[in-house]
């Protein structure tokens, strides 16, 4: 992804940690094309190319594993709001789904 060309467009992911999780202070890794970042729990935007599929991911570390994986592929027609589910417990998989962007009406 090159930030000197082309036409971009930001998306808004909300990372959402279940209230009953089984493990503490692990914060998500967000990873889009391929760059893995850290984040934060709650809503983001991240700036992503306009006219290009981006594969988004996101995944949990606990110094000794990664759990909650999910990739999503997005695609330039797609609404440019996602939503990450993690898991319970600290060794299953989190599930990635298109969502409604926070300011728009339903």
């Amino acid at each position: 992804m090159s930030t000197t060309g082309g036409a971009t467009r930001r998306i808004e992911l909300t990372l959402h940690k279940p209230w009953f999780a089984l493990y503490a202070r692990i914060k998500p890794t967000l990873v889009i094309a391929g760059r893995g970042q850290p984040a934060q729990w709650g809503l983001g935007t991240w700036q992503v190319p306009a006219d290009e599929t981006v594969v988004v991911g996101v995944f949990l570390f606990n110094r000794l594993w990664r759990f909650g994986h999910a990739e999503f592929a997005l695609e330039p027609t797609h609404p440019p709001a996602l939503r990450y589910t993690a898991p319970a417990l600290p060794f299953g998989r989190g599930r990635v789904r298109l969502s409604t962007p926070a300011g728009a009406v339903r």
